[in-house]
Parts: structure tokens; C-alpha cells; sequence
């Protein structure tokens, strides 16, 4: 596995981190089969997911594929197969463990959607708070089409963020859509040409990277509780009323009195 600021491996390999500053990108990197996850690849996610959570100086992550697709899922040849080891001699993570840990992740996080979305895929850039994608691509669930049953927390996560309506559409037909209808129905945040992904993608992380974590920590996590129908209200009115005497509202005023950005 590639780290900090070192290329792009041209050879498929477990996701590759890089590191800009208070940014760091996830880039699925098995181009010749259109990113698709193997089960080693799960561990690494996980990994990479503590790793940049606990690095204080990391204020968004970035989530991409290598090549012409951001990824095709879940290697069907490994679901139901009993659990395997990774390279640690620890037992393989359930899919849903690290899509779950991925929409827990205490950073803002942005998925660049850089082509095509499939199957466990898309339930992977959902559990992002953010999705820009390319105006070529398209997704669809197969889940009906090959006699499986999602897991419950990828439904929830549908259902929550697009709609029952929304969500009974792509699970039980498996119906692929444009990139058009992606951002009709709310799965895209912005949809873009290709030549202007990097550029909306660098715009969003920007901000997000500005703004003040702690803040931001505490609102996604109510957000994501308030989606789930179990908000912990008693833990958000306590981050509330810390945060009118804290030292990011401290920053935040003298910021805009002086009118200048403000320096977390």
C-alpha cells in the first residue's frame, strides 16, 4: 500500500493514501477491474480510516477510484464465503462494518464520483456527506437481479438520505440511471463535467477544511442521528453549549469582526 504523498501505484493494490495538507484522498486503485473491492481491501479501509481520524492535522477526506469507474462493489465471488484473514491474521470486516464506519468518520467526508457506481459501491459513496460526480456516469443496484438481500443498515442508509420511494426504485427494479437522474434524486451533492471534477471537488474540501472541526464533528455526528431516528439529545445540547464558550467560537467572532477568515 502507497502513504503519504507517495504516486499512484500502477499495479492494483489495496486503496492508496495520499496526504495535501489537512486533506487526505482514498483512492480505490484496481482500475482493471473497475475498483472492485476485494476482501483484503476491507481491512485496509478500516485501517486507513483510523489512521486519518486520528491525525489532528486532517480536516476532510477525499474518496476516489483510479481510472474510468469509482467502483464496481463488492467482489460477488466473495459474498457468503466464510471469513477469511488478512494479512494480520485478523478475520476479514463484514462489508457493512466499514461502509458503517465510513459515515461515522468524525471528518467531513466527500466522495469524487470519477465514472461508473455499482452494487455495494454505491452504498459506499452514500455513507459520504458529500458526492460530485462526472456527468458521464451512471449507477445501479443489482441486488434484486441477483436473488440478494441487502444488508439492513445499506437500506437504511437509501431510504434515510433519498427516499422510500427513491430507494424501493433502485433496490427492486436494479435499473441503472444516468448521472442526470443521480443528482435528480439527491444522490449527487453536484454533478460536473469531467474536466471540472477536480476543481468543484478542490472547491468543497477548501471549505470544509476551513471550517471549524469541532463544530462540524458535532453536527454531522446529530445529523447522522437525526437520519437515523436516534439522536443522542442530551450529548448535543451538551456539544452546543460548549461550543458558545469555546475556543472556536472565540476565533470565529474575532474573525468576522476583523473580516478575515478565521484560523481553526
Amino acid at each position: 500500500m502507497s502513504d503519504q504523498n507517495s504516486p499512484i501505484e500502477d499495479a492494483p493494490s489495496t486503496p492508496v493514501l495520499t496526504i495535501e495538507g489537512p486533506r487526505a484522498t482514498i483512492r480505490l486503485n484496481r482500475p482493471r477491474h473497475l475498483n472492485r473491492l476485494q476482501p483484503e481491501d476491507l481491512g485496509a479501509l478500516l485501517n486507513l480510516f483510523d489512521r486519518i481520524e486520528a491525525d489532528a492535522t486532517l480536516r476532510v477526506l477525499v474518496l476516489t477510484g483510479t481510472g474510468r469507474a469509482f467502483s464496481a462493489g463488492f467482489d460477488l465471488g466473495a459474498i457468503g464465503a466464510a471469513p477469511g484473514s488478512d494479512t494480520d491474521g485478523r478475520s476479514t470486516p463484514a462489508f457493512e462494518a466499514v461502509v458503517d464506519r465510513l459515515e461515522d468518520l468524525t471528518l467531513p467526508t466527500i466522495c469524487r464520483i470519477n465514472g461508473g457506481v455499482y452494487g455495494g459501491s454505491t452504498d459506499l459513496a452514500l455513507a459520504c456527506d458529500f458526492r460530485i460526480g462526472v456527468d458521464s456516469g451512471e449507477m445501479f443496484m443489482p441486488a434484486a437481479r441477483l436473488g440478494l438481500h441487502y444488508y439492513p443498515n445499506g437500506i437504511k442508509r437509501y431510504v434515510s438520505r433519498l427516499g422510500v420511494d427513491h430507494a424501493k426504485r433502485l433496490f427492486l427494479t436494479a435499473e441503472k440511471i444516468d448521472a442526470a437522474e443521480m443528482l435528480r434524486i439527491g444522490y449527487l451533492t453536484r454533478m460536473v463535467p469531467a474536466d471540472g471534477l477536480d476543481a468543484e471537488v478542490d472547491r468543497l474540501a477548501t471549505i470544509l477544511a476551513g471550517n471549524a472541526p469541532q463544530a462540524m464533528r458535532g453536527m454531522k455526528r446529530a445529523i447522522n442521528e437525526f437520519a437515523r431516528g436516534a439522536l443522542d439529545d442530551a450529548a448535543a445540547r451538551r456539544r452546543h453549549q460548549d461550543s458558545t464558550t469555546g475556543t472556536e467560537i472565540s476565533e470565529g467572532m474575532k474573525s468576522f469582526a476583523e473580516k478575515r477568515p478565521p484560523r481553526f
